[in-house]
């Protein structure tokens, strides 16, 4: 399995965002995608989950209304549109694959990409 995150950059309050997360080695039938976030001295987030088996998406509260999640199985490909972006945002943003919940646990993803930095100033 792997999984390679792209996207980040820098972008000042109110901007947008689209990460991208391509997918090998598995099919979205098999496992969902998480998308988390680490900021410095902070602990892994839950931002975001999708599971096209069931359709199930979720979204921490902290970005709901801001961020979307898709997926386009034809290209192993999953996608985190980031509007309305805050400076708390900022953050390494990792897409995982494993189990989509409402809990939006790490422990639940096995696979992980490298990350891709988010910058979010003025």
């Amino acid at each position: 399995l792997q999984l390679v995150e792209s996207g980040g950059g820098l972008v000042q309050p109110g901007g947008s965002l689209r990460l991208s997360c391509a997918a090998s080695g598995f099919t979205f039938d098999d496992f969902a995608i998480g998308w988390f976030r680490q900021a410095p001295g902070k602990g892994r987030e839950g931002v975001s989950c999708i599971s096209s088996s069931d359709g199930l998406t979720v979204y921490a509260n902290s970005v709901k209304g801001r961020f979307t999640i898709s997926s386009d199985n034809t290209k192993n490909m999953v996608y985190l549109q980031m509007d309305s972006l805050k400076p708390e945002d900022t953050a390494v943003y990792y897409c995982a694959a494993g189990v989509c919940s409402r809990r939006l646990r790490g422990d639940e993803f096995g696979s992980w990409g490298q990350g891709t930095q988010v910058t979010v100033s003025s």
